[in-house]
């Protein structure tokens, strides 16, 4: 099953084809490469007349951004209350992932709908998506990302998104090692989500494995949750791994929880009338 995230006005997905994608970010259009795109393209996308730029692979690796059209500072896009401000990062990214609006949504209603105050740890944060979206209905955030950069950036769409500062408790660290020290101190919460890379390396040059470290970073996460939590929600965009394998690792950890788990493909639709597949996330929640 795939979740598209709808109801975004300042973003959709024109064309794809040929291992890209054709965007447009609120007046911006960006030409980025796609790898789950192996289908061809009905339309000559590198020459679409209103391209602002485009991004390049390298053969030695990574890339570059081509400007094509005008001048692309700093941009923001809006959804629902949420404002993000973006730019032109490393990799070919923007600094968000508009198909996360699926869990947002979710994240939301289980938020909004519990009755009692929620506490939340997002861990491999990033530029705060989840973080301003759980923070919107009331949840208290703690927010934990290894890039300081990120960590800011985080901080500025929060502000963008009027949500309050007391809301959110900002933290730089690796996430393994906050976990250890939180489960040493006690602290407790409600509800976790994570997004963790399929590879990585932390400011100390911790090696992040996925598929070696997911499953015990998830263990040690049950030992900072509350004796009644809510959710536990992971996403990944690592390639191959599919929805079912997060399931049943959130189904085996949480257990002694109760509750049910459910896994999905996410996605973006686009103007063509497919869907675009984006990664997968499982979805633990109390009954």
């Amino acid at each position: 099953m795939i979740r598209a995230a709808k109801d975004w006005t300042d973003y959709e997905i024109l064309a794809t084809g040929d291992g890209q994608k054709l965007e447009r970010w609120g007046k911006l259009v960006l030409l980025r490469p796609d790898p789950q795109v192996i289908w061809h393209a009905r339309q000559d996308l590198d020459a679409y007349p209103g391209l602002n730029a485009r991004y390049l692979r390298s053969s030695s690796g990574g890339g570059r951004w081509e400007l094509r059209r005008g001048q692309v500072d700093e941009f923001d896009v809006s959804r629902k209350g949420l404002t993000f401000r973006l730019k032109l990062m490393g990799f070919k990214h923007t600094g968000l992932f508009p198909e996360q609006a699926v869990n947002w949504d979710a994240m939301q209603h289980l938020i909004a709908s519990a009755g009692r105050p929620i506490r939340v740890l997002n861990l491999f944060a990033y530029t705060g998506g989840a973080t301003v979206a759980c923070a919107k209905v009331g949840a208290q955030v703690t927010h934990v990302d290894a890039a300081k950069a990120m960590v800011e950036r985080a901080k500025l769409n929060a502000s963008l998104s009027a949500v309050p500062n007391d809301r959110i408790r900002y933290i730089v660290d690796d996430c393994a090692k906050f976990i250890a020290r939180e489960i040493r101190r006690g602290n407790r919460y409600d509800a976790i989500v994570m997004d963790p890379p399929s590879y990585g390396r932390g400011a100390g040059k911790e090696v992040w494995k996925l598929e070696e470290n997911l499953c015990d970073l998830v263990q040690a996460c049950t030992q900072v949750l509350s004796e009644k939590p809510l959710f536990f929600l992971i996403n990944s965009y690592t390639t191959g791994l599919q929805p079912t394998v997060i399931e049943n690792i959130l189904t085996i950890a949480l257990q002694r929880f109760g509750g049910s788990c459910e896994s999905y493909e996410i996605g973006l639709p686009t103007k063509e009338n497919i869907v675009l597949p984006c990664g997968c996330s499982g979805l633990w929640q109390a009954k």
